[in-house]
């Protein structure tokens, strides 16, 4: 497949005439060839993006409603080639591919639906036959910046949401799933989107610090929102307060999942296999530490144990049906080999899987983790979870804690009150009491605190996000001044 830049609503390529290629992570065949964008190109997708501001800012919302809702349903028409991509591309099943579209055009709906709520107020004024109040008007350009593992959902939200209040939006796709991003940006065009309101480029991978640095720092930039590693967010970060520009962050997670001594134990393994292994633990939600009461520890670990020796395994090219596939790339395999000489030869045991033969890894969870493991503070981001048994409550909530992320989390008990109290104490963006880790509810917000980021996507607080807030006041002109 090839992949061209989109400037304007044309597919062009490169200015320089490169291209890089895609990879299948199992087979290393070349899956998608992609126009590989340089500085030029993205200042050219830039000015672009601003001179479309004006006209897109104004239209209505029931223009950005009718397209934003024309675009869910071109993005669902474009099911099965969704999935073929991201098969390809990043090895995710078809189970994890209608996961990412049917939620994106739910998402796609609930943005059109936002269009109208973006409301002001009136203010209580002393100044006589003055009408003071506030105004909520679109930034300007937004550059959207998202990673491979959720393609499709992770775009659409990255998109759908500066449009549905009036802003234009340069989207910077992976160089992990180029095709699979372009469908979700054709969807938009397709939906008649006007000319430069959604420009979509891509890049080589030496090339994207130069790429993103140059449209960070460019004047028509607003608002910045990027999806990926806390090392990477930081970088952005500290960009984005050297050019006073606000930005949005969903970064890393180390997500737990507290499981309590009265919890039920079919429960929890049932939501714990769920947040653990789907998508081969490659989500930023994925439940990496399993905080368990050692009470209970042997017979929920019984339960998890079997429920994941049932999983399917194989590549998702070849068995659609495939639960466990293939890592995004063989140096995840690597890394993730390392945490696991680590863990066992400080005492860690393996209760199912093993080690990665390059990109291909089976479900593995490791029980006995204590602090001083690399594994219990760093993110896996793999088919991989740890136990860490715990005395109490209290030891629990701590455990919990004890980590630099605080993106999404669970807990799991048959005593609510005791279970909503320990949901109060967890420093996360959001913990589902009996329900798994990885959850999306396009109305709902959604983000971190501590490293795994700040801002909110979905729900109304998007609008916060995507809006500037303006003071206007209505006077009379004659009225008089102290001097």
């Amino acid at each position: 497949m090839d992949v061209r830049l989109v400037i304007d609503n044309e597919a062009v390529d490169a200015g320089s005439g490169r291209v890089f290629e895609r990879r299948n992570p199992v087979s290393g065949e070349v899956v998608t060839r992609a126009a590989a964008a340089n500085v030029a190109d993205a200042v050219r997708a830039a000015d672009s993006a601003q001179r479309a501001f004006g006209p897109w800012s104004k239209a209505g919302p029931t223009e950005r409603r009718r397209i934003l809702l024309a675009a869910a349903d071109r993005l669902e028409a474009k099911r099965e080639a969704i999935a073929e991509a991201m098969a390809a591309e990043v090895g995710a099943s078809a189970l994890w591919a209608n996961f990412n579209v049917s939620g994106s055009a739910a998402l796609l709906r609930e943005a059109a639906g936002l269009t109208t709520q973006v409301q002001g107020a009136t203010i209580p004024t002393d100044k006589p036959g003055t009408l003071s109040m506030t105004l909520r008007q679109p930034v300007g350009v937004v550059l959207s910046i998202v990673p491979w593992n959720g393609p499709i959902l992770l775009a659409a939200r990255a998109i759908a949401y500066p449009l549905a209040f009036g802003n234009t939006v340069l989207f910077r796709a992976s160089e992990a799933s180029p095709r699979t991003h372009s469908l979700v940006a054709e969807a938009f065009y397709e939906a008649g989107l006007p000319a430069g309101a959604l420009n979509f480029i891509v890049n080589a991978p030496e090339d994207a610090a130069d790429i993103i640095d140059t449209l960070i720092a460019h004047p028509a930039v607003r608002r910045v929102n990027f999806t990926g590693s806390t090392k990477v967010g930081r970088i952005i970060a500290e960009n984005c307060a050297k050019n006073l520009k606000r930005c949005l962050l969903e970064l890393g997670g180390k997500a737990p999942f507290v499981v309590l001594d009265d919890a039920d134990l079919d429960g929890a393994a049932n939501a714990a296999t769920f947040g653990a292994f789907m998508y081969q633990g490659q989500i930023c939600m994925s439940t990496e530490r399993f905080v368990v009461d050692d009470s209970i520890a042997d017979a929920f670990l019984e339960k998890f144990v079997a429920k994941v020796a049932a999983l399917p395994a194989g590549d998702p090219v070849i068995n659609p049906g495939t639960v466990i596939g293939p890592l995004v790339d063989s140096r995840s395999g690597t890394r993730i080999n390392g945490l696991i000489a680590d863990a066992l030869a400080k005492g860690a045991v393996l209760a199912i899987g093993g080690k990665a033969q390059g990109a291909v890894m089976p479900a593995t969870i490791v029980d006995h983790v204590k602090p001083g493991m690399a594994i219990y503070d760093e993110e896996t981001f793999g088919p991989i979870t740890t136990i860490v048994r715990v005395k109490d409550t209290e030891e629990a909530i701590r455990v919990a804690n004890d980590t630099p992320y605080g993106l999404s989390s669970a807990v799991f008990g048959r005593d609510v009150t005791r279970a909503l109290d320990v949901a109060s104490r967890i420093e996360a963006g959001c913990v589902h009491i009996n329900g798994a880790t990885v959850q999306n509810e396009p109305q709902a917000p959604y983000g971190g605190m501590k490293q795994s980021g700040y801002g909110r996507f979905d729900g109304d607080a998007v609008i916060e996000e995507f809006t500037e807030l303006k003071w206007v006041t209505i006077e009379q002109a004659n009225q008089p001044y102290p001097f």
